[in-house]
């Protein structure tokens, strides 16, 4: 999968998204901080939100569009999302910006207008939010635009996940991937399920990736071992400052931890082998070895109280052992000198 001329898959170290979301506040200016804050701490891409209160929902206090309990306890549906939103005009500005600085930005699009609207701004990708997942009108109309999708799997089961799947790639779909997601803010660590991140790839024949509503960054770098190659986190300038996303979110150094643990945490896996690694070759000289431990002469047998297994390791190995206690010396042998095969008879 290539987004804006990067490549993302196995071979390459996991693709880090900074999920704006909310985390605005309000403010156009505190956008475009963050969309230079997350460049750098080293993620490669910022993503956005793409809807307005009305293409989420409708201005209505009736008990179904009632918040209660949780992060957003108290609002109704349409004030939150209206408190919450990227203003449609804001887009190109942050679009704009983000080329500027070098950054890739590209959104979740929450309804067909938004749609629109980014493919205008030239987005070079599209992320499909975990409650729109089964949303599959939408669905096909990112996927006609031939555009890399991301869709997020919070809150769906397997028949859910197959049947956006199937819409996608039938849309016209080429290059997806799937990320596991727990859609709780923020999400008990209990419950994450790692392991289902492998499984959704080999089942679906498609990367796989975590978005993580999790607290700190533990989860996140714990998910490239298990071929995450791509790892989305909401990210604010500052919990201090409160917001809607704020609380599960990470502040830059935070980001900048991550961006630097995942790769590591990549670079570390490598491929399975049991040669001898090149940083290792210059100890093997440590290992033990047969040494004499006195002055032995021609004709002496070896016995435990003149020869000892021994750092360092230019004698004869340890497995050798029985052999050179069975044998006798075929040469005068002083103290401190490895026994080889020349030297026993």
């Amino acid at each position: 999968m290539i987004i804006d001329n990067k490549a993302i898959g196995k071979n390459n170290a996991p693709y880090i998204i900074a999920e704006l979301s909310a985390n605005h506040n309000g403010d156009i200016q505190r956008a475009f901080d963050s969309i230079l804050a997350a460049k750098e701490a080293g993620a490669d891409a910022v993503k956005i939100q793409s809807y307005t209160a009305d293409t989420m929902t409708i201005d209505c206090d009736r008990e179904d569009f009632q918040i209660k309990g949780g992060l957003w306890d108290g609002y109704n549906l349409y004030e939150l999302y209206r408190e919450a939103q990227t203003p449609y005009e804001w887009h190109k500005p942050l679009f704009d910006y983000a080329k500027k600085i070098g950054i890739t930005i590209f959104s979740s699009p929450f309804d067909e207008t938004a749609v629109d609207l980014l493919e205008e701004l030239g987005t070079p990708a599209y992320k499909i939010a975990s409650f729109e997942m089964t949303d599959l009108p939408l669905v096909e109309y990112v996927a006609k635009t031939g555009k890399p999708m991301i869709i997020s799997t919070g809150m769906a089961n397997l028949a859910e996940i197959e049947e956006v799947v199937s819409v996608a790639k039938a849309g016209g779909c080429q290059e997806l991937v799937l990320l596991h997601c727990v859609s709780a803010y923020p999400a008990p660590i209990d419950q994450i399920n790692l392991a289902t991140i492998p499984d959704l790839s080999t089942r679906f024949d498609v990367l796989s990736g975590l978005s993580d509503h999790t607290m700190g960054t533990a989860v996140a770098t714990t998910s490239v071992a298990l071929g995450a190659c791509l790892i989305e986190k909401h990210f604010t300038l500052s919990r201090a400052d409160k917001g809607p996303d704020s609380a599960f979110s990470l502040e830059p150094d935070e980001l900048k931890q991550l961006c630097q643990d995942t790769k590591i945490a990549w670079q570390s896996l490598g491929e399975s082998g049991y040669e001898t690694k090149a940083s290792e070759q210059s100890n093997a000289k440590f290992r033990r070895s047969i040494y004499a431990i006195k002055n032995i002469q021609k004709g002496e047998r070896f016995t435990k109280e003149n020869v000892k297994r021994i750092r360092p390791g230019f004698g004869l190995s340890p497995k050798y052992w029985g052999q050179v206690l069975s044998s006798q010396a075929s040469c005068d042998i002083v103290r401190g000198q490895p026994i080889s095969f020349k030297d026993i008879s």
